[in-house]
């Protein structure tokens, strides 16, 4: 059997790999470095300085900020819950179910939102709630999210069923258990990280969303990208910058927590 290849060993992997988080993860940085830069400037550096981030607590924006947070937290909060559970119901559909008419057909249904453009996305789901009559608004973002975000949640759920053998079910139901005695008491407890870590994923989906909920926002209704945008037309300002970073820094701990709580499951099982 022929050795695996280390594709780290390949010349020039390092340096386009160091090219690669460069480009990525430089904009990031300089955007973070700046948002405590004590000048007004975007690109003088005059020190070091803590004020734009009490401008966006305490500042002139402070209550447009605040209202647009409360709002992407709440419906990132209702999206990830709803998108959660019904990508559980679906994976256990899919792995406990053996074969059914159409399996294939849902399987391709539910992933569709990660393989159609998400400004395919925004424009279809603009153009049928205009279509139903349905007034834009806090919740038409909520039912858009709810829809792009099952895909996200159902992938590391799915995962994670798929490492756990039918026979834990069996033997439970072999010693009397019900059906949805043998899911509630034993399959749903193993399946708790990959649930957990699909509801993380689909709430930094939710929460960052910005093509989506620009299409079918309303007018008078704002999250936190959206405001972004809206102040950043008007100029780039250390506050942007400021509101930027702490909203990058809340998805990063998101992720990482997410990560943490899959490796956990994996550990476990």
């Amino acid at each position: 059997m022929a050795a695996p290849i280390d594709i780290r060993r390949f010349t020039g992997f390092r340096a386009l790999t160091i090219l690669c988080l460069v480009v990525l993860y430089a904009p990031l940085v300089i955007v973070a470095i700046y948002s405590f830069n004590d000048s007004t400037s975007i690109t003088r550096w005059g020190g070091l300085s803590f004020k734009w981030y009490f401008d966006v607590f305490s500042g002139p924006e402070a209550p447009k900020f605040r209202a647009a947070a409360i709002n992407s937290f709440t419906i990132a909060l209702g999206a990830a819950t709803c998108a959660t559970t019904i990508a559980t119901a679906a994976a256990v559909a899919m792995h406990r179910t053996g074969r059914f008419r159409g399996k294939t057909a849902s399987l391709a249904l539910i992933n569709l939102p990660l393989m159609v453009p998400e400004i395919v996305t925004a424009v279809a789901s603009l153009i049928f709630f205009i279509s139903i009559g349905f007034k834009t608004g806090v919740m038409t973002i909520f039912i858009a999210h709810l829809v792009f975000c099952i895909p996200f949640a159902y992938l590391p759920i799915s995962a994670r069923m798929q490492s756990i053998p039918d026979s834990y079910e069996q033997a439970a139901m072999d010693l009397y258990a019900t059906p949805w005695e043998a899911f509630r008491l034993v399959l749903l407890p193993l399946m708790v990280p990959g649930i957990l870590s699909g509801f993380l994923l689909a709430f930094i989906i939710s929460l960052d969303d910005f093509l989506i909920t620009n299409f079918v926002k309303g007018a008078g209704i704002e999250t936190l990208p959206t405001a972004i945008f809206g102040s950043v037309k008007q100029g780039v300002k250390p506050n942007i910058m400021a509101i930027s970073t702490l909203l990058l820094g809340v998805s990063v701990v998101l992720v990482t927590l997410s990560w943490f709580v899959g490796r956990a499951g994996q550990s476990k099982r």
